[in-house]
This record gives C-alpha cells, structure tokens and sequence, in this order.
C-alpha cells in the first residue's frame, strides 16, 4: 500500500525524576527505518487556540519537501493526504494524533499534502523539512474537501487563515507528483 511510506515513530525516551531525554533525530537510525532523507531546515510554529487548523499544505516539485512532524507542547491530529497522480491511494488520507506527551513523530514523504488541527491550547509544532522553503512552489488543498473525507476531531469550525479558507480542491488540483517518479 502507498501510505507505508508513512512513518509513526516512537524515539525511546530516557526519563527520571527531573523529566526526560529523547534524541528525536538521528540520520543513522532514521535511515535504518527507511528515512534516508537530507533535512536542510527546522520549523517550528505556536497554534494558541483549540481548533487551529493549518493545512493542507505542499511544496511542489524540484522543491518538494518531505517533512518529519512532530508536537514538542500540546496535542495535534496531523493528516497527511497522498497527491502523487497515478498513485493507487491518491485523494486518500490517514491521520495520526500527536502530543508533547506520547513523544511520536510522523515522517511525511513527498508527495503527500500535510496538515493539522491543534487539540490542546498553546500548542507547538516542530518539524524538519528536506527542502527550503520556496513560496513559488507551494500549495495548499482545501482542508475539508469532501471528495478526501478528512474526519478532523474538531467540534466547532477550525480557525484558519484566509489562504487556508480558499485553497482549491483536489479536482482542481494540478499535481506535479506523479506515482513512482518523485516519491
């Protein structure tokens, strides 16, 4: 199936009565799990309301980026949509909760839209990505198109920004990822 490319890790936490430590990134062993990726920039962003919503968001070929996600403050339900044409999963999706607490991190591959709901308030988001930022490249899919069916745990509409309010479907969507070429 595609989305084995996906990965949910859980780095091993080393913890006593002043807290814990955990090397959330180590080349060698994330190639071992089959993440041979150069990651050439850290993110990092605060969502300070429940229901904040940021996605879907891509960066598309000769800078598309892979991302390794994961939640240093609060808890998030990250999603990641697969878009690479021809793919047998594409327009399909699959969603992982993350916390400060449970430690896990989510490796996206290229090709994949990513996005988040926060869950908790304050909520922190950190995450390295294989390519620069390049504004010229991204795009972004409408976070509750119905034609992908994301199941976003939210009770109430998500705050988002105007961008994120009118990115356009996948229908309409041109995707430059093509199943087997570069993903």
């Amino acid at each position: 199936m595609s989305f084995d490319m996906i990965k949910l890790i859980k780095p091993k936490r080393h913890g006593d009565h002043r807290g814990f430590f955990a090397e959330t990134y180590s080349r060698r062993k994330y190639s071992k799990l089959g993440i041979d990726v150069e990651f050439v920039q850290d993110n990092h962003s605060l969502s300070r309301e429940v229901g904040t919503l940021r996605g879907l968001h891509f960066q598309a070929p000769p800078q598309a980026q892979a991302k390794l996600v994961r939640c240093g403050r609060g808890a998030i339900f990250d999603v990641a949509v697969d878009i690479r044409r021809g793919s047998p999963t594409y327009g399909e999706w699959k969603g992982y909760k993350l916390t400060a607490e449970n430690g896990e991190q989510l490796y996206i591959p290229v090709g994949f839209a990513h996005g988040f709901v926060t869950l908790m308030p304050d909520s922190e988001i950190v995450y390295k990505c294989s390519d620069y930022y390049a504004p010229e490249t991204e795009g972004a899919i409408l976070w509750n198109d119905p034609d992908i069916g994301i199941e976003w745990p939210t009770g109430a509409e998500p705050i988002l920004s105007e961008k994120d309010a009118v990115a356009p479907l996948l229908s309409e969507l041109e995707s430059l990822f093509i199943f087997g070429e570069n993903s």
